[in-house]
């Protein structure tokens, strides 16, 4: 007779969170036919649908949604008593799952988590890119990754000393037609690039000077829904961008694009990875957590050719 194990359990579990068998099979690491396998032997097993499903969308039933509700916390005591036994180890090993922003995760991917790994070869990191605010604690992860300010106050933060900076941009052909606005309020007169946040709200410019925080919901011809979409744009000449610093770093180092408004943006809190209270964190948490700490100590590297970076207002 058919008896599901913890995998069979975190698949349900993962579906359940993500509403999508592709998005599921991509966090497990397996197919999605394989994942669809492994729910139709539970649902068989247990003589009940556990999820509605159509080519767009994958819903709980009622049958479902009491199951994820009754093995969500048993699941997580288990993996609790797992962690425990795993604060033994002498060397760390296991899966670490962290949960960044994109911009975030360029910044710690080469300094923190591929020192981390060439460190400790039976580690496996498990970096999950996304722009909203997640709870890490319900979505599986060990740790985060947010500007110290989007931190929650239940979670303990360890600076990695890169404080987060915002930038506006342009290309140099697009400076040359249009100017370069000096205040904020010039934005009127420019065509901006939108971007639409995941919560379907449209990002909001912030900039600060003197103390004097300022918001503005710029005009302009498109909106798109990712960075690297934006940049594009951009660097085609389609109007001004707002990105995190990082993202635009290397085309103001080759001049591909020009930085207008640096007075009014200046950087803001620190880059911060957090992670829950545990009296028994996993020998790799540990390990992790140590090496994090040595890096924020360290001043974060000037880019190389940064003083050369064409720059405007």
């Amino acid at each position: 007779m058919y008896q599901p194990g913890l995998n069979d359990l975190d698949a349900v579990i993962a579906i359940a969170r993500r509403r999508s068998f592709r998005a599921a099979a991509l966090e497990l690491g397996m197919s999605t036919t394989s994942l669809s396998s492994v729910v139709g032997r539970l649902e068989a097993s247990l003589g009940v649908r556990l999820f509605n499903r159509t080519t767009r969308s994958v819903s709980l039933t009622d049958a479902g949604r009491m199951f994820v509700d009754l093995i969500g916390p048993s699941l997580q005591d288990i993996r609790s008593a797992m962690d425990v036994v795993r604060s033994q180890q002498a060397t760390p090993s296991g899966v670490l799952r962290i949960n960044a922003f994109s911009a975030a995760a360029r910044e710690i991917l080469s300094p923190l988590v591929l020192t981390f790994l060439r460190t400790y070869p039976l580690v496996h990191v498990d970096l999950v890119t996304e722009g909203r605010l997640v709870d890490i604690v319900a979505e599986g992860f060990d740790l985060g990754v947010r500007a110290a300010d989007l931190v929650p106050a239940d979670m303990i933060a360890v600076s990695l000393g890169r404080p987060q900076r915002r930038a506006v941009v342009g290309s140099p052909a697009y400076i040359d037609k249009h100017g370069a606005p000096r205040a904020p309020s010039d934005l009127a007169s420019h065509p901006c690039v939108r971007v639409r946040l995941p919560n379907g709200a449209l990002l909001r410019w912030q900039f600060e000077k003197d103390g004097e925080p300022i918001q503005m919901d710029v005009t302009g011809r498109i909106t798109l829904d990712e960075a690297t979409l934006a940049r594009t744009a951009v660097l085609e000449g389609i109007g001004l961008g707002y990105f995190m610093e990082p993202d635009v770093r290397s085309d103001l180092e080759d001049g591909s694009l020009v930085r207008v408004l640096e007075d009014w943006t200046p950087p803001r809190s620190d880059l911060c990875l957090y992670y829950p209270s545990r009296r028994n964190p996993s020998a790799a948490l540990k390990a992790f957590l140590v090496l994090a700490r040595q890096i924020g100590d360290k001043p974060a590297p000037r880019p190389p050719g940064a003083a050369e970076a064409r720059q405007i207002g």
